[in-house]
């Protein structure tokens, strides 16, 4: 007996990951429902490889009684009308968007770091999934925290353009296209030419000169790792089509050895040590798309501060930043609560 499934915003490339990553990893379906905007209607969805196709149904009349979970891939406004009635409904929603992260009564998860967190979601029946940029982040992190206690954490961002949906991949390709024959290049999702560029600018501006990026990597860590962390954030746009990057510098309060972090981080769930001191003995991120790994290299000591390591890891921002975390706190609900059969 299986689980009765609604994706929302099944259109976008979210929506479409989260179908596609259900059927890769046979999440126990006996119905699953594409939902999108009411322009999508009608459109028919292939569910991953499978060749089975389901047409979009309208969000604006779609019923949620009955329904066992829906994941939530819309912005935030269509997310704050819709997702309260799904959980009126009985539904289980689990919410890519900002909108609840900081909820105190919204569990933010990341199933391999702070899965006892999830029972909380019996509250409002809504759990939020992190930013993509600090889901990889706290994959990394949390291993190296339970062996030596992180104090201070510094994080500079090469993220991609699909973390901009489809609209920012759309004006990589026209603008790199330009650029070669010679056309003008006219920025219109990104605030800059993100061709051939990089943008320190991800989000709107704070009063304190930070990205509103920046300032949710801050908050959402202390919420999923510890509140006691300290970090501080520098996010940046880059030509990048898919995959994340970070450069990572850690501050611990105890002693740990580049070697030690090495082995620890080669046995840690979600994590995959890719660490050879050679030419190409690193992953990027044309490397990590399409896949579940959140890949760490270049871990070192850092001789600036006592107790400092320095790191690189990269992520399909798609994936572990988006859709398969939500699908896996889908599989971490059903094993401690809505079990079937």
């Amino acid at each position: 007996m299986g689980y009765r499934v609604a994706v929302v915003g099944a259109t976008g490339n979210v929506g479409r990951e989260m179908l596609a990553i259900l059927a890769e990893r046979e999440f126990p379906m006996d119905e699953v429902a594409a939902v999108a905007s009411s322009r999508s209607v009608g459109t028919e969805i292939e569910i991953g490889d499978s060749g089975r196709m389901v047409k979009c149904k309208n969000l604006e009349h779609f019923d949620f009684s009955g329904w066992d979970i829906a994941l939530f891939a819309v912005g935030s406004a269509a997310t704050r009308e819709y997702a309260p009635k799904a959980a009126a409904a009985g539904c289980v929603v689990i919410d890519n968007s900002s909108l609840y992260r900081m909820d105190p009564d919204v569990p933010l998860i990341v199933p391999e770091v702070n899965p006892d967190a999830i029972d909380g979601y019996v509250k409002k029946n809504i759990i939020a999934n992190p930013n993509c940029s600090t889901a990889q982040l706290m994959v990394t992190l949390k291993p190296l925290h339970d062996a030596a206690t992180i104090r201070r954490v510094v994080v500079s961002t090469y993220q991609s353009v699909s973390g901009a949906g489809k609209a920012g991949m759309d004006e990589l390709f026209e603008q790199s296209r330009a650029i070669f024959v010679g056309d003008p290049v006219e920025p219109a999702k990104f605030t800059k030419q993100i061709a051939f560029n990089v943008i320190p600018h991800i989000d709107v501006f704070m009063d304190d000169g930070s990205t509103k990026e920046e300032w949710k990597m801050v908050v959402e860590t202390k919420k999923i790792l510890d509140p006691k962390v300290k970090l501080n954030a520098t996010c940046v746009r880059v030509p990048v089509f898919v995959g994340h990057a970070e450069a990572v510098n850690i501050e611990f309060e105890n002693e740990l050895s580049a070697e030690d972090a090495q082995n620890i981080l080669r046995e840690a769930p979600g994590c995959m040590l890719v660490d050879k001191r050679e030419d190409g003995g690193y992953v990027t991120p044309v490397e990590c798309a399409g896949d579940s790994a959140t890949y760490i290299s270049r871990v070192r000591e850092d001789p600036t501060v006592d107790n400092g390591l320095t790191l690189w890891c990269v992520s399909d921002n798609l994936r572990k930043g988006a859709a398969l975390n939500a699908v896996q706190i889908a599989e971490l609900l059903g094993r401690r609560h809505l079990k079937k059969g």
